[in-house]
């Protein structure tokens, strides 16, 4: 009976032995950042929760804290301006369909839970998006794959 055991079991590839720093287009970039995968080798799973992204790509072992602590201060800021986006067009779209009588109760209320369901809901894609942004004007280099002492 054969029993060996299977090349590489339970190791990476020899593909990803070494890391990928290859330049991506801005479009392979934002397109895997908006799919919640990891924009430099497009792997699943960045995300260990809704709110918590990995400090490391599952695939391509890239770190995903890619800077300082106020690293992700630009994710924020990216959902403040989707958040802010979506306000004014609900607002105009009420307005012009509603118009000359709008629904000013209304437009309270469904911009207060606007405002706080749509940073919620877009939370994990502004963070993936600002990596992707990221990685557009610093490339990922050799030191990003390895492993930084906390």
């Amino acid at each position: 009976m054969n029993t060996l055991p299977a090349p590489n079991k339970g190791l990476p590839p020899p593909e990803h032995s070494k890391p990928d720093t290859s330049r991506k287009t801005i479009r392979q970039l934002l397109l895997r950042a908006i799919r919640l995968r990891c924009p430099n080798c497009g792997a699943r799973g960045i995300f260990a929760g809704y709110f918590t992204l990995r400090d490391r790509c599952p695939n391509c072992g890239m770190m995903l804290e890619r800077g300082e602590g106020d690293y992700f201060l630009g994710a924020y800021a990216l959902n403040l301006i989707v958040v802010e986006s979506v306000l004014a067009a609900a607002f105009v779209i009420v307005m012009f369909v509603t118009w000359p009588n709008p629904p000013w109760a209304a437009l309270q209320w469904g911009g207060a839970a606007l405002a706080i369901l749509t940073p919620i809901a877009f939370y994990p894609f502004a963070k993936a998006i600002w990596l992707g942004i990221d990685l557009i004007f610093r490339p990922p280099k050799r030191e990003d794959f390895i492993s930084r002492v906390k």
